[in-house]
């Protein structure tokens, strides 16, 4: 269970639910001047570029995590 602030800003560094290409995901947001990048926690999955050609939005910042046992 991810809690979730839509009223954040996204700033590089933070854990994020975004919507690339009408699809939901949680990755930590990369950003400076010239580039945006989601990257995976999980290594093995390469991170996601964003583009002016993708359809991008940010849906909030995570900012804690409830695990259940």
């Amino acid at each position: 269970i991810l809690v979730v602030d839509r009223s954040l800003e996204a700033t590089s560094g933070k854990i994020v639910i975004a919507i690339v290409n009408g699809e939901l995901t949680v990755k930590r947001l990369e950003r400076n001047q010239t580039s945006c990048k989601l990257v995976a926690a999980n290594p093995d999955y390469s991170p996601v570029v964003i583009t002016e050609d993708t359809d991008f939005s940010i849906w909030g910042v995570v900012t804690s995590v409830i695990h259940q046992f």
